[in-house]
């Protein structure tokens, strides 16, 4: 089995040490890496994993172009990586160009680290611009621990964005929303061809029953196998889409069919 993981994350070695320290103690989770691009290589070497989605965040409107560049300069035939524009940005249309231009995959979003819900018109010529040039954007999908109670990114947000953008293919990372799994169910699963789910770190978050019945209401080929790795390790998402009773083809689609699909004008 091929595995494409499509929700990782690495920082540059000028700042990595202090992010990972913050971003661990804030979550209280045991990182599967130190942080560095390095360190997630090894990860999906030993986990036999070909390709990995990195997507960076841009949590301030002056670090999209740095965080951009860098994300271009690391891509090779293993590694994909999305850009990240903030929605405060004034040059963040003109950024989602330069990100096009640059060979880079999609967009990232994180709405608890950008403070702002995906739905928020503010949002809207940038969404409009990446349907136009077809670029993917990925967002973090519910509970975070850096967020308040209720999540910015809730399913309710994408299912708003989805209809007013039908052209615009969404990624709503943790199937949908971390601790949002009901209303994930009732008000995204299957309901919306252009929206994809990926499973990043959702093991940690969801019964095997609930994921199951998620998915299949979502259907397998709008499912993205996802670690969130350094947050979870490869291998716990792995296991849990394994215990499933999916179909061999399934299993080949959620694990690196329908990403290969998504990065087809950047596949080597």
């Amino acid at each position: 089995m091929k595995y494409f993981d499509f929700h990782t994350h690495a920082f540059a070695d000028s700042i990595v040490e202090r992010a990972m320290s913050g971003l661990s103690e804030t979550s209280g989770i045991t990182p599967a890496t130190d942080g560095t691009l390095a360190g997630l290589m090894n990860v999906l070497e030993k986990n036999g994993i070909d390709n990995a989605m990195l997507l960076p965040i841009a949590t301030k409107p002056t670090q999209q172009t740095t965080i951009n560049n860098w994300a271009a300069s690391i891509m090779n035939d293993k590694l994909y990586c999305c850009g990240s524009v903030h929605p405060d940005a004034d040059d963040a249309v003109q950024e989602v160009e330069r990100i096009y231009s640059l060979g880079l995959c999609g967009l990232k979003f994180h709405s608890e680290y950008q403070h702002f819900r995906p739905n928020d018109s503010k949002a809207f010529p940038i969404y409009r611009k990446a349907a136009e040039l077809g670029v993917f954007v990925v967002f973090h999908g519910g509970w975070d621990p850096f967020g308040g109670d209720e999540p910015l990114a809730s399913p309710k947000t994408f299912a708003d964005i989805a209809e007013k953008f039908p052209d615009l293919t969404i990624i709503a990372a943790h199937m949908g929303g971390i601790k949002c799994a009901d209303e994930v169910e009732d008000r995204l699963a299957g309901r919306y061809e252009n929206l994809y789910f990926d499973t990043g770190v959702v093991a940690n978050y969801i019964s095997d029953e609930k994921f199951l019945s998620i998915a299949q209401k979502q259907g397998a080929d709008k499912i993205l196998f996802g670690s969130d790795c350094p947050w979870d390790h490869p291998e716990n998402e792995i296991a849990l889409i394994n215990r499933m009773p999916f179909t061999d083809e399934e299993r080949e689609l959620i694990f690196h069919k329908n990403a290969e699909k998504l990065v087809g004008r950047q596949l080597h």
